[in-house]
């Protein structure tokens, strides 16, 4: 795909800055890789975890400069211009301060907050506000800014699984190299700064933040944080979905429209139809959820 930056203007990763700054002993991470190009990262991380698991431990980081296979939701699959893009996936091996695992019902947020933890991050460099598209895009105004993807891995032996998030930011993306219409990218939207290895640093620092405060309460999303709110209040705060009109389409045809309410425990979507029945709908079960027009 051709593009009008050149690669001086789309600068590479700086693995070594980007190591002295994120990785013991002066940060949380214990490993952080990136390789120029890759199928996806998501993909390569999983087998690592699996294969390799001794060599990749909690907070282990894999990024790309491209990548030619990104997956997200329902094997929906792009590519984008080398260096034009954030492509970054963490291992998670969760467990709270003491040394205990965090309950696998929690899992079903680390999309979230890998969402929310991007959504903080962006702001706080670009003074761009993101928003929340349940169930795990990061969107402006609409537009689809950045996709998370988490991968379940299963544990070996009786170790517990392990959770692999992958997320996909467009940074310097043109109207001509989007995805689809209804995408955006930082440079399309005026970012104060479009310098991915800002944007990496700061994300990782957040989420690292975010994820070690939930896990300390046990992967409670309704518990509070030491640092404030709980997980559920700064997600619904950042969600743009909540008091939508939406339509959502489950497997087999079957749609469920009405209010998008809250979410649940578990990070479902509640919504109240016209009837004034309520639904709970589960990331792994929706195909689409689209506003009513």
């Amino acid at each position: 795909m051709s593009s009008p930056y050149s690669n001086l203007e789309r600068p590479g990763l700086n693995v070594g800055a980007l190591r002295t700054a994120l990785c013991m002993p002066s940060g949380p991470f214990p490993r952080l890789d990136i390789v120029a190009t890759t199928g996806s990262t998501n993909t390569d991380l999983v087998e690592h975890a699996q294969v390799e698991a001794a060599g990749w431990p909690d907070l282990s980081v894999l990024g790309a400069e491209t990548q030619t296979a990104g997956r997200g939701r329902l094997d929906r699959r792009w590519e984008a211009p080398e260096r034009s893009s954030l492509f970054v996936s963490v291992l998670l091996r969760p467990f709270n301060r003491h040394g205990r695992p965090v309950p696998t019902t929690a899992y079903s947020w680390f999309s979230l907050l890998a969402a929310l933890a991007l959504a903080e991050s962006v702001e706080e460099r670009t003074r761009i506000a993101p928003q929340l598209k349940w169930p795990n895009d990061v969107t402006v105004d609409g537009r689809k800014l950045a996709g998370v993807l988490a991968q379940f891995v299963p544990g070996a032996g009786a170790e517990p699984p392990a959770v692999v998030v992958g997320v996909g930011l467009n940074v310097s993306l043109t109207d001509d190299e989007l995805p689809v219409p209804t995408a955006t990218s930082l440079l399309l939207e005026y970012a104060g700064t479009t310098d991915r290895n800002v944007l990496l640093k700061s994300f990782l620092r957040t989420f690292a933040d975010s994820y070690r405060a939930f896990c300390d309460v046990d992967g409670d999303a309704r518990a509070a944080w030491d640092s404030g709110p709980s997980l559920l209040d700064r997600v619904g705060a950042r969600m743009a979905t909540l008091g939508q009109d939406v339509r959502a389409e489950l497997p087999g045809g079957t749609v469920v429209a009405g209010r998008a309410l809250s979410l649940d425990a578990h990070g479902a979507l509640v919504v109240r139809d016209d009837d004034g029945e309520r639904h709970t709908i589960s990331a792994g079960d929706v195909v689409h959820v689209r506003p009513q027009a």
